[in-house]
């Protein structure tokens, strides 16, 4: 396959670039059935609460393009959980975030794919590129993936990152796009970057795909369709 180097390069991170630590998500379940359940659910109707939760917030922000914050969708799993019968004014939502980011960082995530960071090498030296993180935030903040960028080895080839959370918006919400191809132009301020020369890589058909490509920019769709990252080089 032949390919082409860009002048900007935007990923998406979550089943693009990493993916999540089993231990995280077992680990998690434990902590809310222990403390967040005095319906006594078991812990396989506490893990769909958060499936449920997850799946249906992704489609909501997708639909209307807008965010729904973490500490709203871990509430949202609690009363699940209870039956809508747990009163949300006892949760201490600062506690739990941090909790639950401790949690994250001791089950970090992994590499999507052993190649991420030779691929992402070989753009930056041969391409002589810009690159940015494009995200959809779900229970963990934007605040806390960027710690894990840093541990993970990624965070240097990113010039800026832009998360859901931070800004209010969410993929493919044309504003979202549309903010990072200003930031694109920002860090690129002595050169001229066309529209043409802009790619977004991810994994989602809808969020990825039909947002950059109603943006103008191009679009490479990997992971989800047995196309890898390496596609980008090879």
């Amino acid at each position: 396959m032949s390919y082409t180097y860009y002048q900007h390069y935007s990923f998406d991170l979550w089943l693009t670039l990493i993916k999540s630590n089993p231990g995280f998500k077992t680990e998690r379940t434990r902590i809310f059935h222990r403390d967040y359940n005095p319906a006594n659910k078991s812990i396989d109707e506490v893990a769909k609460a958060f499936r449920q939760v997850d799946l249906m917030c992704n489609a909501i922000n997708e639909r209307t393009g807008k965010n729904i914050d973490s500490d709203e969708m871990h509430l949202m799993v609690i009363s699940l959980i209870n039956d809508n019968e747990f009163d949300l004014l006892r949760i201490d939502t600062a506690k739990l975030y941090n909790d639950m980011e401790a949690l994250v960082l001791a089950n970090m995530p992994i590499l999507y794919a052993d190649e991420t960071i030779e691929v992402l090498a070989h753009l930056k030296q041969k391409g002589n590129c810009t690159m940015s993180i494009l995200s959809n935030t779900a229970f963990i903040k934007g605040v806390t993936l960027r710690k894990v960028l840093i541990a993970l080895g990624l965070h240097d080839f990113f010039d800026f990152q832009l998360y859901s959370d931070e800004v209010g918006m969410s993929k493919p919400n044309p504003g979202l796009f549309n903010l990072m191809i200003k930031n694109i132009k920002q860090v690129n301020a002595q050169k001229q970057i066309s529209l043409a020369n802009i790619i977004h890589i991810g994994d989602n058909p809808k969020a990825d795909v039909e947002g950059a490509d109603a943006a103008g920019i191009k679009s490479l769709l990997i992971n989800s369709n047995n196309i890898s990252i390496t596609s980008l080089i090879n």
